[in-house]
């Protein structure tokens, strides 16, 4: 696994508060990261946490699927990637890729969340303002993007 040329990342290094009890990088703070690089993208193209108030729309995440390659620790400085793995043709549902790479290139870990776009007053997964679905579809995508079915209700 090499690391995506065609993605959004950012460097961040392993602080304290990261470390578990074995001395490594602990898994909370993987989900940290990918989240905080995936608020960063929205933020990036238009939809900062007061748009998101505004328009009465959050993600919502339904499943995520880590896989660790190699420990980080202390210090250590490494990079988060961020693609789309799969998205449906309305941008209603999506999967979100975190790849993570040491200093070296070297895979760490991998998280995959599936999720969609909510409607914070009826509760209900619903389509996606335009400008929004037009920043998820010019998201990076991996090289195992697909496309989801339009209409799948959660």
């Amino acid at each position: 696994m090499n690391e995506p040329h065609d993605s959004f990342s950012r460097t961040y290094q392993v602080e304290w508060q990261d470390i578990d009890f074995n001395g490594h990088m602990r898994n909370t703070a993987y989900f940290e990261r990918a989240s905080h690089l995936r608020v960063c993208f929205l933020s990036e193209h238009g939809f900062s946490a007061e748009r998101f108030a505004q328009l009465r729309i959050g993600p919502v995440v339904f499943q995520d699927t880590m896989q660790y390659f190699k420990e980080s620790h202390l210090m250590d400085s490494y990079r988060v990637h961020l693609q789309i793995a799969a998205l449906s043709e309305d941008a209603r549902r999506f999967s979100l890729l975190n790849r993570f790479f040491n200093e070296s290139g070297e895979p760490l870990a991998q998280l995959q969340s599936d999720g969609a776009w909510l409607d914070l007053k009826a509760r209900k997964t619903r389509v996606p303002p335009e400008e929004l679905a037009d920043a998820m579809k010019w998201m990076p995508r991996a090289e195992s993007f697909q496309w989801l079915p339009a209409k799948q209700a959660r």
